[in-house]
């Protein structure tokens, strides 16, 4: 089993900024991405980012781009989101997520998320 825990959320400004961190430890056998999604009141949960852990790949959703950068300690098995210039729509709780192989539609391992406050 591979344990997720996510830091760094907290309530911020509009236009203001935080890092989020998520680091995972337990059976690691293997570990092809991670990723960040979020859940506001009300709504379903959405994709924000993810980097692949071997290359270095990234992907965002269009409402983060170019305001949210994810990125990796390969040693410390650990994620970041450096998100700036955020919004009130940014409210949400962030969950960290790990996915061991390439097959299978689904993210094995979830953090129980960091909650995250955007006033205007």
């Amino acid at each position: 089993q591979v344990r997720l825990v996510e830091s760094g959320g907290g309530l911020v400004q509009a236009g203001g900024f935080l890092r989020l961190s998520c680091a995972a430890s337990g059976n690691i056998f293997s570990n092809y991405a991670m990723g960040w999604f979020r859940q506001a009141p009300g709504k379903e949960r959405e994709f924000v980012a993810s980097i692949r852990w071997s290359g270095g790949v990234e992907s965002y959703a269009d409402s983060v781009k170019g305001r949210f950068t994810i990125f990796r300690d390969n040693a410390k098995n650990t994620v970041y989101l450096q998100m700036n210039s955020l919004k009130p729509e940014d409210t949400a709780v962030y969950y960290c997520a790990f996915k061991a192989t390439p097959w299978g539609s689904n993210y094995d391992y979830w953090g129980q998320g960091t909650q995250v406050t955007v006033s205007s």
